[in-house]
């Protein structure tokens, strides 16, 4: 029993023509060497300039524990001076990440830090950037993006490790229903394959990310992160040319997301534990079809 893990595509540089053809029409993710090397950011960014401009504002902290179903949406574990925060993840072992915080908004300068890789492609979100940060040995739980974005994800300061799932996956992934998340019973890095037997012979690919390299992850594809050091990154979204993407990120948006808000808040517990139930049938059911095909 095993995952069936690829390692990623790397390239130093490429054209838009090769992107396009490679990578972005076949929606399948590689790492761009060179493109950060470009950018004032690759010299400048360190965790010592990042306390620098962005200061002691206060942040909220994740965990890795399991989300409490009485707790709203995205509820923070701690909070902590940003300043602090850098110290703690400068040299000790950490599973605390920040997320859902912009510190471009604290330090607007870091805008002329990237750029963009509009040479190879449309549709950036120039004023939403997103950036995350996590102490050595903190993960990201196993997840696709909500709005459906491709995304440029690009690391500084260390080393991550990162596992990639196709979206067609998903049931066999243990998708809770309404949600964007697998079920958090399990360890994608590592499973169990006799207590979560839909996961053998799942596809992946594996990808080691390390100071300046670029991630390309294209639209709906699962992602799970753990930080080798006490590092940072910084994810450019573009929105994908297809309508019918941009209908399910609207969906996903307006819809599933409010009604999930709302049946949390109204059941609870009892919600989150037949969601639970159905993501372990949906997966044993797609198992037994043999999906995906």
């Amino acid at each position: 029993m095993a995952l069936h893990l690829k390692p990623i595509d790397v390239v130093d540089d490429i054209s838009a023509h090769d992107f396009r053809e490679k990578y972005l029409k076949p929606r399948k993710p590689v790492v761009i060497k060179n493109m950060a090397r470009k950018w004032p950011a690759y010299q400048k960014w360190t965790l010592d300039y990042m306390k620098e401009v962005v200061g002691d504002v206060e942040v909220p902290l994740y965990d890795s524990s399991k989300a409490d179903p009485s707790a709203p949406i995205n509820a923070s574990a701690a909070k902590m001076k940003f300043g602090d925060y850098i110290d703690l993840i400068r040299e000790t072992p950490t599973d605390l990440r920040i997320f859902l915080f912009d510190p471009i908004k604290f330090a607007p300068d870091l805008l002329k830090d990237y750029i963009a890789p509009k040479d190879l492609m449309g549709g950036f979100l120039d004023q939403y950037p997103n950036m995350f940060f996590g102490g050595k040995g903190s993960e990201t739980f196993l997840h696709f993006d909500i709005d459906m974005a491709h995304i440029f994800h690009t690391h500084f300061n260390g080393r991550k490790h990162i596992l990639l799932f196709d979206y067609k996956w998903k049931r066999r992934l243990y998708q809770i229903p309404y949600a964007t998340y697998s079920l958090e019973d399990y360890n994608i890095a590592n499973p169990d394959f006799e207590k979560f037997p839909a996961l053998d012979g799942i596809e992946g690919i594996e990808c080691f990310l390390e100071h300046g390299d670029t991630l390309f992850m294209p639209t709906g594809w699962w992602h799970w992160m753990k930080y080798l050091d006490g590092s940072f990154s910084i994810s450019l979204r573009a929105w994908d040319k297809s309508w019918a993407v941009k209908a399910h990120s609207l969906y996903n948006l307006a819809v599933q997301r409010n009604f999930d808000s709302f049946m949390k808040k109204r059941f609870k517990k009892r919600y989150m534990d037949w969601k639970e139930k159905k993501a372990v049938q949906y997966a044993i059911e797609a198992l037994r079809k043999g999906l995906p095909k």
